[in-house]
């Protein structure tokens, strides 16, 4: 779509000139002999040339009414030798360049070019600004919280990378959509994505799900079957709760980190692949370490770009966001009207504990449109997921089914609280400590360290 071009010049001989040369470059050009006329034809252009002396309004006067109602809209000013002055005051409130008469028809091109080239820049950033204000929506991923720009930030650096990325959350805060994230905005994000449920996939089966079998290789297989992470060659493999892979297929994937190679299940060949691994976890895969239920070296080979994805209780400016996106969603699902959701609604939505998470907000957003009744969602039409509680434990911070968090209180924060009045009822006592919590000496001192409180070497017994 080629330029436009206003044209202010009472002069009707150099008007015409510089129309024709104009237009021989490729713009549109309108014209106008006076600027109360331009001020009307400068709402559709793309730049404008207009003389410094006009009858009636100023060209100065023109630039600070346009610009009052389109900043930034380049204005070139034409003007005699004599006024050079006020074609510099004319820059200093906006104007874009200015042409001293008379100019060459070369000279003229070049300002304009130079002008429209400012302006191309100036959309750019613009359009970068705006996209970088906008980041709070990522593939469908909705969050404006610091924490979540933080998760985006580390997407965006992660992705055009093939480095093995470890996301670590509570269940249903979107590990799964951050993986995919990750993926569509790579350089293989026109390659195959395969999503593995390690807990889904029984331990007898896992290495032959994984990494394929050939005919013959157990009863049953009558057939030769590439695994999942052949299937991913050249893509991503995304391994869904990678905690709960057992030890001798631990070793395999490490093999499969470190050198990109294979065997199948009944088979001596050697296979080569090229694929980008992203694991995710809903475990402390640390206090895995320590229990001896997961690999050391294979952690480290995870754990190289560790994204950390925020519980919906630690974002909960998000809430109304994430609200009003699945509204929209489920109301095209569902094919009701969507619905505004009232202040009380959302308050209401902001002061539960979610455990979880998006998929909880997700599913209580759901249920909520259909029983709702009314054009607005009420707080009385959230229907959150509330266990039953005696009176006794809703004093206590209990469920019915035994001990549960104390609101408001992270799992880590609990835990602290414990591990702190253990040591006060063994006076200090490490063994002791560590006895009544039922851990080793080692692991006590672990946690202890991480608390801050280990300051010495342990001589208790």
């Amino acid at each position: 779509m080629s330029r436009r071009i206003l044209v202010i010049e009472d002069e009707e001989k150099l008007r015409r000139v510089v129309q024709l040369q104009l237009q021989s470059s490729g713009y549109e050009v309108e014209l106008a002999a006076t600027a109360e006329e331009g001020v009307l034809a400068a709402e559709r252009a793309d730049l404008v040339l207009t003389d410094l002396r006009l009858p009636g309004m100023s060209g100065l006067e023109f630039l600070e009414r346009t610009h009052a109602v389109r900043p930034g809209l380049p204005i070139v000013m034409m003007t005699a030798f004599g006024s050079v002055e006020t074609a510099v005051e004319a820059m200093k409130k906006g104007a874009a360049d200015f042409l001293v008469k008379p100019f060459s028809l070369d000279h003229l091109a070049a300002v304009v070019a130079k002008a429209f080239e400012m302006l191309s820049l100036r959309e750019e950033n613009k359009r970068l600004k705006e996209e970088l204000g906008g980041r709070y929506q990522l593939d469908n991923i909705v969050g404006r919280s610091g924490a979540m720009q933080e998760v985006f930030g580390m997407v965006l650096r992660a992705a055009p990378t093939r480095a093995t990325v470890l996301l670590a959350g509570e269940s249903g805060v979107g590990k799964d959509m951050i993986a995919r994230a990750i993926h569509y905005h790579s350089p293989r994000k026109d390659k195959p994505f395969v999503k593995i449920n390690c807990t889904a996939i029984p331990e007898n089966l896992m290495e032959s799900e994984l990494f394929g079998y050939e005919k013959g290789a157990f009863t049953g297989a009558n057939m030769t079957k590439p695994g999942k992470f052949e299937l991913a060659d050249t893509g991503t493999v995304f391994l869904d709760e990678i905690g709960d892979v057992p030890l001798p297929i631990q070793v395999k994937l490490l093999r499969i980190l470190q050198e990109r190679e294979f065997e199948r299940l009944g088979s001596n060949k050697t296979r080569h692949i090229d694929v980008r691994v992203v694991a995710a976890t809903n475990v402390d895969l640390r206090r895995a370490l320590e229990e001896g239920t997961f690999r050391e070296d294979l952690y480290y080979r995870l754990n190289v770009l560790p994204i950390n994805i925020p519980s919906l209780r630690e974002r909960r400016e998000d809430i109304p966001y994430l609200a009003d996106h699945f509204i929209r969603k489920h109301a095209a699902e569902l094919g009701t009207a969507e619905l505004e959701i009232s202040a009380d609604a959302a308050t209401k939505l902001m002061a539960y504990h979610w455990p979880g998470n998006v998929r909880e907000l997700e599913n209580v957003i759901e249920r909520s449109l259909v029983l709702a009744t009314g054009t607005t969602l009420e707080a009385a039409d959230i229907r959150l997921d509330l266990a039953p509680r005696s009176r006794s434990a809703a004093t206590a911070g209990t469920s019915v089914d035994g001990l549960f968090l104390p609101e408001g209180m992270t799992l880590d924060q609990y835990e602290e609280t414990i591990i702190k009045e253990a040591m006060r009822r063994a006076q200090g006592n490490k063994s002791q400590a560590a006895r009544l919590l039922g851990l080793t000496r080692n692991a006590l001192r672990y946690r202890l360290g991480q608390m801050g409180m280990e300051t010495g070497p342990d001589t208790d017994v």
